[in-house]
């Protein structure tokens, strides 16, 4: 590099130059700095892409660019000694990770992007999904209509003290929009057996919409921002009996109600603001490897609740990141199963809007759900 010196006005102070030459060092080795990648990059590759930054400031010092990128080499090539502003941006790279490509992806919504790339990986993984939810078109419910679900479940049954898991059941429900209070919420039908869906246990007056019924009406009524949906979902939560005060396990609470709403018919903004509330609660981690009740592997997301030694993931389709399921397994061995046993499982098949309870998107109608139930 080469540059005009830097002259000394009168009466300057030796001092004052050197804090000059200091601040232009660390604008030079903030311009040798890639941009930021889109991910977090694995250790290994952190390592590797500093070698390269190494390397790319040893060639400068080699082809004789000056004494001052000389003394900001240096700098950099000695941790203990960076200066303050110097060492940030080193590690900001560092943990955001280095683009090899050098493409940043276009100027619109770079400040935003580049930002997410210095989150944890899941809460990083978590806002990816909250973007592609928030472009899905909105569809439109009547308060008088029927939101359709078709979903796989496994569960464990453990009334005689330990767990027996089930076998896989396909579940139909057709959840009323009227925001109530209702008695009749809607129907089930379990492998065939169709059932009423009846109001919540001591809502003598009905169950309204709420977040134990949540209609799709009161899904949109529900705040975007993510720290007020955080505020909502922690003052709506009950704490678990026993757990006391423990922030640790009221953060679970709402880690697994916000597990609850997901899937389904959602309003798009709702549905992405979940995902970044979700992305902020503490010890949301990432979960390798996990698949949802049939086994479709995807992209997880897990929280563990060390009280009761149960983690529970939520799986993401890898292409479009649409809800997949979800499913939880014991982390320990308890009197009522070996750690990895299975508590529950499921599976998002379909999802629709119809004009009747019973009724299929587009096949059986509500006297054929009688007659199966009979």
């Amino acid at each position: 590099m080469t540059g005009k010196p830097i002259s000394t006005p009168p009466g300057s102070s030796p001092e004052r130059r050197d804090d000059r030459e200091e601040r232009d060092d660390r604008e030079e080795i903030a311009r040798l700095l890639p941009p930021p990648a889109d991910e977090d990059l694995p250790h290994e590759q952190h390592l590797r892409h500093k070698e390269l930054l190494m390397h790319h400031i040893d060639r400068d010092i080699e082809s004789g660019h000056g004494s001052r990128t000389r003394a900001a080499a240096r700098r950099l090539r000695r941790p203990a000694l960076l200066l303050p502003a110097t060492a940030l941006a080193l590690a900001a790279a560092l943990t955001a990770g280095v683009a090899l490509s050098g493409n940043d992806g276009g100027s619109a919504g770079t400040t935003q992007h580049r930002a997410s790339t210095r989150m944890q990986p899941a809460a990083a993984l978590l806002h990816r999904i909250s973007d592609a939810a928030e472009k899905h078109e909105a569809p439109t419910v009547r308060d008088d209509q029927f939101v359709y679900t078709r979903k796989k479940i496994r569960e464990t049954d453990l009334t005689s003290g330990k767990a027996v898991i089930g076998p896989l059941k396909q579940h139909e429900t057709w959840a009323a929009q009227e925001p109530g209070p209702l008695h009749k919420l809607g129907v089930m039908r379990v492998d065939g057996e169709t059932l009423p869906i009846n109001a919540n246990l001591g809502d003598t007056e009905g169950t309204p919409a709420g977040i134990d019924r949540p209609t799709y009406r009161w899904l949109s009524s529900l705040p975007t921002d993510p720290d007020k949906l955080l505020d909502y979902l922690y003052a709506k939560t009950p704490r678990a009996e026993g757990t006391g005060p423990d922030r640790r396990e009221r953060d679970q609470a709402v880690f697994e109600r916000i597990g609850s709403l997901l899937g389904g018919v959602m309003p798009p903004e709702t549905s992405a603001a979940l995902y970044r509330a979700a992305a902020k609660l503490p010890g949301v981690t990432r979960a390798p490897g996990a698949h949802d009740a049939i086994g479709r592997q995807g992209l997880g997301i897990a929280r563990d609740d060390k009280q009761h030694g149960v983690r529970t993931e939520w799986v993401f389709d890898k292409k479009d990141f649409s809800f997949l399921g979800s499913r939880s397994y014991l982390t320990r061995d308890t009197s009522y199963g070996k750690a990895g046993t299975l508590l529950s499982s499921e599976a998002e098949l379909e999802h629709a809007v119809v004009d009747k309870a019973g009724r299929r998107p587009g096949g059986a109608d509500e006297q054929t759900a009688t007659q199966r139930r009979s």
